[in-house]
């Protein structure tokens, strides 16, 4: 469909002329709908707009506005006037923002003043514009860019922290994320026919990758949901009938209260999952509540977003699904290339066409070696090449000398009856070294003791799984896109060791 295309700008302007002559609507917000006819026109005019300020080929362009169609039409549009487009997460203080685009180099910040109300704050040398700024001064560029873009070039540019704490980018040139679509479009065959429900944050790559890119190369609709609220997801599906719907493990928690009217979920045929672990026990939860297969998958910012996925007419549970059209994942032996023996564990590793440009940011150290990303995620194939991710090689529980998988202890607590969520962390021991320590989260009304919870881990794993401590909390700890923080966990326990 697209894959004599150069770069993402031409590949999407080609699809948009087809998906517009069919007379099929991009995008849905409220319950205003955006044709691919008229989003393709004020993409251009944005990007005209751009080239005006002075935007250079490659040049990263920070993106900090309200979750709407505004906010699809400028990060597109940056892309199509040849910079790299790089959106930025809300709610964070202008000194912090501050910090992020210093250490990336990003000099100019397409911003709403009410998402930043102290940008005053920024340093003076961040050239900041409101997207009606940028569109009244435009002048009439042409819509093309000479010459056109090429697959190499840079295309976006995503932050994170990695295990050392400093801000750093992921950046993606056109051909990376191309090649994750491709390789998502052949797993799920998006269509025309198909309508996604948008509940991720725009700054997450899959909230761009897969729940933007995709859809639209697919000529589906995407409605764009302002903000995540999990009490009114079943509304929503009532009312604008979407196929399918993608969230993290932590989102589709906080939804099963909620969803008592099946009747109401009627339009969807699969639900997507992925950006942290999910318990089987969770995973049926979700698939008995929607009536349809969730599909769980994974893949990192740094090899763009997505290398395996369940298909969503096989999908098995406790797996993340087989490897994606024109992507290659081994499992290699700790800091070798070798790869580990058939049915072992070994570490991650992903090499092809979706590996990231590189890290941006002063004293990033590159993670891909030999053309390989080390991933620090352990997993192992099945017979059928369905990969499980059995645990972090920095989450690791290193009791004795003995390892232990976190998760294989988190996937027991969940299975009681009165626990809603867990999380088990290295705690500091004198003797051992490190012990489990279990973080648990009960049901309202449900009650559960320490003991009891340590005796049923204690009747499934190894004597060593047992937590040496469990902590009863109200709730985990989360990140902004609501992935659970074991950082934030483990810090407690360095104030407070386990006794």
């Amino acid at each position: 469909m697209f894959n004599d295309a150069p770069s993402l700008s031409s590949a999407l302007r080609a699809a948009f002329e087809r998906h517009a002559a069919a007379d099929r609507t991009a995008l849905v917000f409220g319950d205003e709908p955006t044709s691919y006819a008229e989003l393709g026109r004020r993409i251009d005019a944005m990007a005209c707009a751009l080239r005006a300020w002075g935007v250079e080929r490659g040049e990263p362009i920070a993106l900090l506005v309200p979750r709407n169609v505004d906010a699809v039409v400028l990060f597109f549009a940056i892309i199509q006037a040849g910079a790299c487009a790089c959106v930025l997460e809300p709610r964070l203080a202008a000194a912090e923002i501050g910090l992020r685009l210093a250490a990336v180099g990003v000099r100019k910040l397409v911003l709403d003043p009410a998402e930043l109300p102290d940008a005053p704050a920024l340093a003076p040398s961040i050239d900041a514009r409101a997207p009606a700024d940028l569109l009244r001064a435009a002048g009439h560029a042409a819509a093309a860019l000479d010459p056109p873009l090429a697959p190499e070039e840079r295309a976006m540019m995503q932050f994170t922290s990695g295990s050392t704490g400093q801000p750093k980018g992921v950046l993606l040139s056109h051909a990376n994320l191309l090649a994750n679509a491709r390789g998502v479009l052949a797993h799920t065959g998006t269509g025309p026919g198909d309508r996604l429900l948008h509940l991720m944050p725009l700054h997450h790559t899959n909230g761009i990758n897969n729940q933007l890119i995709v859809p639209l190369l697919a000529g589906a609709s995407v409605v764009l949901v302002e903000r995540f609220r999990a009490d009114a997801v079943a509304d929503l599906i009532a009312r604008h009938r979407p196929t399918y719907l993608t969230g993290v493990p932590t989102m589709y928690a906080r939804m099963l209260p909620h969803l008592a009217d099946r009747s109401k979920l009627a339009s969807l045929r699969f639900l997507r999952c992925g950006s942290a672990p999910i318990t089987p026990t969770l995973h049926e939860q979700i698939e008995a509540a929607f009536g349809v297969p969730l599909v769980v998958s994974y893949g990192l910012s740094e090899s763009t977003c997505t290398t395996t996925m369940n298909p969503p007419h096989a999908r098995r549970i406790g797996s993340v699904g087989t490897v994606l059209d024109g992507q290659a994942l081994r499992l290699f032996q700790a800091n070798t290339t070798r790869e580990v023996a058939a049915g072992s564990e070994g570490e991650v590793c992903i090499a092809g066409p979706c590996l990231m440009m590189g890290y941006v940011g002063a004293g990033a150290e590159q993670p891909v070696r030999d053309g390989w990303l080390r991933t620090g995620d352990v997993g192992r194939f099945d017979a059928d090449g369905y990969l499980r991710i059995t645990g972090r090689i920095k989450d690791i529980i290193i009791r004795g000398g003995e390892n232990i998988a976190p998760q294989s202890i988190e996937s027991v607590l969940a299975t009681h009856a009165s626990v809603k969520a867990c999380c088990v962390v290295a705690g500091p021991h004198a003797d051992l070294g490190e012990v489990p320590v279990a973080f648990v989260v009960l049901h309202d009304g449900r009650a559960a003791t320490a003991a009891e919870l340590q005796a049923l881990v204690g009747a499934r794993l190894s004597r060593i799984c047992v937590p040496a401590e469990l902590r009863f909390v109200d709730a985990l700890p989360e990140n902004a896109v609501g992935k659970l923080d074991r950082k934030a966990l483990a810090q407690r326990l360095s104030a407070a060791p386990a006794r």
